[in-house]
């Protein structure tokens, strides 16, 4: 056979071969019936002891109250290191001072912080965001203190120190003007209407309650002079609360207004610039955000829009002016003349969330709460020998979370020291920037107190104070009170070998 038969010969069989495979998967397919697809039941792993993925917290609608606040508060169990090396969490016990922040409220402040452009002046899509919060916490504010928008504003401060330095270079007219305190004042109520005008001063009696009578004595000898009738509606050194709304009754029938330091009651109990009748109500009120968990420097007055739009602060700056000239200045009205630079943006949005929080827990508890640290501390002391408890220690309702004390025989520098870097209890020590209210209710006479210029240490009289927050516990009072019984006889012997340290104050 010839080369090229056998060629055609193979090309012949590949062919033959092709066509039989074709027929072949054709005739599968025709004789195939198609099958239904069965369902597969899922299989389940053998994991039973597997955990599920939690929830996001920050998912969670949180409802804070005053059982579960403690969990909420930033560093109250932080560590820090004594004066031996050790590491101990610290009892806050001194929060009239300044209060740690609120985790919803640093959160909050966080989030701001993303969107954050310049307030009122700006051109942005950030800047006008920030503004809208930044007016919109203003009715915040008033709706906190139930204090009518149509009536009352409010422009915001660095603190209660600076609102009312700001309200009396306002206020104040002439050095002959006359102010009426009284001697259970902050200095920050007190030296800002001594150092611009002429100031008469109402006290307190043998408790360190004020003595209302004698505000009306005062108004009444000085009938129509008296302008403003300035106040603290919670004193930072015994507590008492005043009863402010009777106080402006008083003030406007004399005609004067009324100015409250709101400093320590904003945390502690509700507060409403609207008395029961018009006369009662308010004409001033000043406070700080860093005593109530927002320590950003934040703070408010609130007052009346008319009175504030008839002065003018002693404050001068951008973003307070219409226009201004070669020789000519056109000034915006209240509140925003009284906001002079840039404003603390992180201090107006912390102080609305702890507003909120603050609300959420409710009053009445906060209140219930600390009536009840304010008697077991106050029935631990009396345990103790020699103790000298400051104030009324039976009739406690009308107390603020605050409770002074001192011991006959020994130095308060001393023991306030020991306690804080021995014991890891923070307490404050000294006359708490109400320097005659504290001397009185510690019997030394103003002429002894001209002795103390300029002396800050163990040789300057002083007493101890615990001031509680809402996070505080009567576990905290108990260790406490064992803490402070089993140091007495340790501060008793270095009261006696400290040369420098007189006991007793």
């Amino acid at each position: 056979m010839s080369r090229t038969a056998k060629s055609i010969l193979c090309a012949l069989l590949v062919l033959l071969l092709s066509l039989q495979i074709l027929s072949g998967c054709s005739s599968k397919k025709e004789d195939e019936t198609p099958v239904d697809p069965q369902p597969v039941e899922p299989v389940t792993p053998d994991t039973p002891d597997t955990p599920e993925e939690p929830d996001d917290p920050k998912k969670e609608d949180i409802v804070y109250t005053i059982d579960n606040i403690r969990d909420y508060v930033i560093g109250v169990d932080e560590p820090m290191e004594m004066a031996d090396g050790t590491m101990a969490p610290i009892i806050n016990f001194d929060n009239a001072a300044t209060t740690p922040p609120l985790q919803p409220v640093m959160e909050k402040v966080d989030e701001e912080m993303k969107l954050y452009g310049s307030i009122g002046r700006g051109f942005s899509l950030k800047s006008d965001h920030s503004t809208d919060i930044y007016n919109e916490v203003r009715y915040t504010v008033l709706d906190f203190l139930n204090a009518d928008p149509d009536q009352y504003t409010c422009f915001y401060v660095n603190s209660t120190t600076d609102g009312l330095n700001k309200l009396a270079s306002a206020l104040v007219e002439s050095e002959d003007d006359l102010v009426l305190c009284t001697r259970i004042e902050h200095h920050a109520n007190d030296l800002p209407w001594r150092e611009r005008c002429k100031t008469i001063y109402a006290e307190v009696d043998e408790d360190g309650r004020v003595i209302y009578e004698d505000i009306e004595r005062l108004l009444k000898e000085n009938e129509g002079k008296v302008k403003y009738v300035c106040v603290t509606a919670a004193s930072n050194v015994t507590g008492y609360v005043t009863d402010v709304h009777r106080v402006a009754k008083m003030a406007h029938e004399h005609g004067a207004k009324i100015v409250v330091d709101g400093a320590q009651i904003v945390a502690h109990r509700q507060f409403s610039m609207a008395g029961e009748t018009p006369e009662e109500n308010i004409d001033f009120f000043v406070f700080s955000s860093h005593k109530m968990y927002s320590p950003y420097g934040g703070g408010a007055v609130v007052g009346n829009w008319e009175d504030l739009v008839a002065h003018m602060p002693e404050f001068y700056g951008g973003g307070i002016v219409k226009l201004v000239t070669d020789y000519d200045v056109s000034y915006k009205s209240a509140p925003e003349v009284y906001e002079a630079g840039s404003p603390n943006y992180a201090g107006v949005v912390g102080m609305a969330e702890a507003m909120r929080v603050l609300k959420e827990i409710g009053f009445d508890a906060i209140s219930e709460h600390e009536q009840r640290l304010n008697k077991r501390l106050i029935d631990g002391l009396k345990q103790l020998d020699k103790v000298i408890i400051y104030g009324d220690t039976e009739n406690i309702d009308d107390r603020v979370g605050v409770v002074t004390f001192n011991f006959e025989d020994i130095n308060s520098y001393v023991l306030a020291t020991q306690l804080s870097y021995t014991k890891a209890v923070a307490t404050r020590r000294g006359a708490f920037c109400a320097h005659p209210y504290v001397w009185r209710m510690m019997g030394i006479s103003d002429e002894q107190a001209q002795t103390y210029e300029n002396c800050v240490d163990r040789n300057t009289p002083g007493m101890i104070r615990v001031s509680f927050g809402i996070y505080n516990t009567e576990e905290e009072v108990d260790r406490f009170l064992e803490i402070l019984k089993g140091l007495l006889d340790e501060a008793r012997s270095a009261t006696l070998l400290d040369a420098e340290a007189i006991p007793e104050y």
